[in-house]
């Protein structure tokens, strides 16, 4: 699959007749919601994990030097704790490019704090995407996030912005923790 997923994803899903739509956020989007958004609620996914597995040559990196950026991989029995958005279908156009190197839309089930559950969109790159990195050590993903440098800004705001907005919110997550500290040692 090619880096740039735009057209993909406008074919995946059609808008016709919609006016309203959820979309997750996991990484990013929980903290540079830099869209318009009717409606903005914590919310949780079951049965995924956050895992900095996506390569960014777009965003938090460069071609030569991608960053590490999150997605979700499957895990029965996890839940990710997000921010889910009620959007007009309008601001794909502009996600779809903010997500476009290797994410593509997928419909899952949105669980709010209330116990209500929608479906919603989230952007997920899986091992079959050109910028898939996949596992690696704590340390290793830290030291290439700690050295890569995009047209975003430095990939290591992207890890240090998250770690802060999950503890606001009050989410916990082992996996982003461990490279934010790791990330911590290797720039202090």
């Amino acid at each position: 699959m090619t880096h740039d997923t735009t057209a993909l994803n406008r074919k995946r899903h059609r808008f016709d007749g919609v006016a309203e739509v959820w979309l997750f956020g996991y990484g990013s989007l929980i903290w540079k919601a830099d869209f318009p958004f009717i409606e903005r609620r914590p919310a949780r996914l079951r049965g995924w994990s956050r895992r900095f597995w996506q390569g960014s040559h777009d965003h938090r990196g460069t071609p030569d030097a991608p960053g590490r950026v999150l997605t979700l991989a499957r895990e029965p029995g996890a839940t990710c704790f997000g921010i889910a958005y009620l959007v007009t279908p309008a601001v794909f156009d502009a996600l779809d490019h903010r997500e476009k190197n290797g994410y593509l839309r997928h419909l899952e089930t949105l669980e709010f704090d209330d116990g209500r559950c929608v479906d919603g969109l989230v952007y997920i790159a899986d091992e079959h995407n050109a910028a898939w990195l996949g596992p690696a050590p704590d340390a290793a993903i830290a030291g290439q996030i700690a050295a890569a440098h995009g047209p975003s800004g430095a990939n290591r705001d992207y890890v240090l912005h998250l770690a802060d907005a999950l503890r606001a919110h009050g989410a916990e997550d082992a996996h982003v923790f461990a490279i934010e500290c790791e990330l911590r040692r290797i720039v202090a």
